[in-house]
């Protein structure tokens, strides 16, 4: 099993994407707080359909207390500001993948925290800002997946 990793998300659709994506491929969610949105918002609601309650979802008032709890082994942060290609990683079960706000990506001080070869990228064409968050966290997600094989 994968984790998913969203610190601070803004974007209710966005969240309610990211639910679905994780209860059709077992991955566990991790939301750290603050919201941007309501958890019982319409919006998240239908984005993520009837999946909310297929998918494991926890949430933590700070990243420190992600971290006490989650303990994970091995976190890689996703942000446009990584030289590791997502594509050239080997992934392992239970890697936890770290995603900032939509608006204003994970804060400069955390990535300075993390090795290089932990902050992982997805290409896009020269002066391109972003991806889509649930679009960058299926692409990141199904790679780490296909490489276990699709393994339950």
């Amino acid at each position: 099993m994968f984790h998913i990793v969203l610190y601070e998300p803004e974007i209710a659709p966005n969240c309610g994407n990211i639910i679905r994506l994780c209860a059709n491929s077992g991955c566990h969610l991790h939301l750290i707080e603050p919201l941007g949105f309501d958890f019982e918002d319409k919006k998240l609601r239908r984005a993520g359909l009837d999946y909310r309650d297929l998918a494991i979802v926890s949430r933590h008032t700070s990243f420190k207390q992600f971290l006490e709890t989650a303990k994970p082994e091995r976190l890689f942060a996703c942000t446009t500001k990584g030289r590791q290609c997502y594509a050239d990683t080997l992934f392992s079960s239970g890697d936890y993948f770290l995603f900032g706000p939509e608006t204003r990506g994970l804060p400069q001080a955390l990535l300075d925290e993390m090795a290089a070869e932990k902050l992982l990228r997805v290409p896009m064409m020269p002066n391109s800002r972003s991806l889509n968050l649930s679009n960058t966290v299926a692409i990141i997600m199904y790679e780490a997946w296909r490489q276990q094989g699709f393994s339950q």
